[in-house]
């Protein structure tokens, strides 16, 4: 039997891990230049697979029968991978999704809403109460699905502070596993966007706890992560153009660091720019 002390430990060492999301597939493509063919995401999807990507993001369902039918197949084909699909929060979105993701081994679904002012008011005309119901109610309509679920603030850092807490509050509570908090356009500096991350996760974590207590869940069910624009590994910013991402893995230990090469050169022969694989040092 495990002591509190043990079971403590192992908490954090979990709750400390790195976890790699690779949105090559959905947020790479996207990149001038870069659609892959069916047969390549296949390719970059095995590769990324054998290298030891927690979390593929492979494609935005609705968007195409192309898209739908890509994510469908490597979910199918994964073998260790969480296999993750992009949806709006509208039902029909995160239906098609869940369909799509549905023969994987570990499936999520990956839901997002405009929480800025810019985009609540000239991209979806609705107010705060209505952005909040949305999430809600997308959350729980993909947890019906998956127990597995992302919730994301499109374009969070010019969100004001304090709605984008309550939106962040309304998804945990609704059940969203992982809280994402990109910078969607490249509005932050490094540094602001460090200090705009620790004050979202320090505001949230009594509802985080709350729910946790609620819920049943263990320390590390819940978490909240920040992206500046772009992938992961191996990927293409399409907000940036990016001609080449370095990537140290240390702190992750699952990443099988000889398979990097091979992922740049699937990624390369489908991509408009070269990709660098380095270490956190070069």
């Amino acid at each position: 039997m495990q002591s509190n002390q043990d079971q403590t430990g192992e908490a954090r060492s979990l709750r400390d891990r790195v976890v790699i999301f690779d949105t090559t597939l959905r947020d790479g493509e996207q990149c001038p230049g870069a659609t892959m063919t069916f047969e390549e995401k296949l390719e970059v999807a095995e590769v990324l697979d054998e290298m030891g990507v927690d979390i593929i993001e492979a494609g935005f369902p609705i968007a195409s029968e192309g898209d739908f039918n890509s994510v469908q197949e490597i979910a199918r084909r994964a073998k260790k991978a969480v296999i993750c699909g992009l949806a709006r929060a509208h039902f029909k979105d995160i239906d098609r999704c869940a369909e799509a993701i549905k023969p994987a081994k570990r499936g999520r679904i990956h839901t997002f809403i405009g929480t800025s002012p810019l985009h609540r008011k000239y991209q979806m005309g609705i107010d705060e109460a209505e952005v909040l119901e949305r999430v809600t109610a997308s959350v729980t309509r993909a947890r019906t699905y998956t127990d597995d679920v992302e919730w994301s603030a499109m374009d969070a850092t010019r969100t004001e502070h304090d709605f984008l807490c309550r939106c962040v509050e309304a998804a945990i509570k609704a059940g969203a596993t992982t809280v994402n908090i990109p910078d969607t356009v490249g509005y932050a500096t490094p540094d602001e966007f460090a200090e705009h991350e620790q004050a979202i996760a320090a505001e949230a974590q009594q509802t985080l706890e709350a729910t946790r207590t609620a819920l049943g869940l263990p320390d590390a069910e819940a978490r909240i992560i920040g992206g500046s624009p772009g992938p992961a590994i191996c990927g293409l910013a399409e907000e940036l153009g990016a001609a080449a991402i370095v990537m140290g893995t240390r702190g992750h230990g699952g990443i099988k660091r000889a398979v990097l090469g091979s992922v740049a050169d699937h990624v390369t022969r489908n991509a408009p720019c070269p990709v660098v694989v380095g270490s956190s040092g070069s």
